[in-house]
């Protein structure tokens, strides 16, 4: 018999879980999971796989772009969006900060409170 596979999740490693859920859940609207000190989950309405958040007491950001010597990014996330200018208010709004670095046009890097980057990119 064949084993089935499901993503459930993407976690983000974070010293303040329940801030880091915050944030993301004012950008997507998703609803809180579980909410523990050390981990947060939020799972889309729709069921399909949900962001997580875990303890990470000695986590340290990622630089973007990453140079020699310096904490490599392992992953990031892609958010689609609409209306690429009011979703950077939002985001603003919630915390997230502009990295000065900007690879596209129709993309803009943000770094999330804990410094994780993330894209939001709208479809052209």
């Amino acid at each position: 018999m064949t084993p089935t596979f499901k993503l459930t999740s993407t976690v983000l490693g974070t010293p303040d879980p329940r801030g880091l859920a915050d944030f993301y859940r004012k950008i997507l609207g998703w609803p809180v999971g579980s909410y523990e000190p050390e981990w947060v989950t939020l799972r889309p309405a729709d069921g399909s796989a949900g962001l997580s958040f875990q303890l990470e007491s000695e986590h340290a950001p990622p630089a973007w772009p990453a140079g020699r010597d310096e904490q490599q990014m392992q992953l990031h996330l892609d958010i689609e969006v609409d209306d690429l200018a009011a979703a950077s208010e939002v985001v603003e709004a919630a915390g997230g900060v502009l990295a000065k670095y900007q690879p596209q046009d129709d993309v803009r890097v943000y770094l999330d409170p804990a410094g994780h980057p993330f894209c939001l990119w709208i479809r052209t």
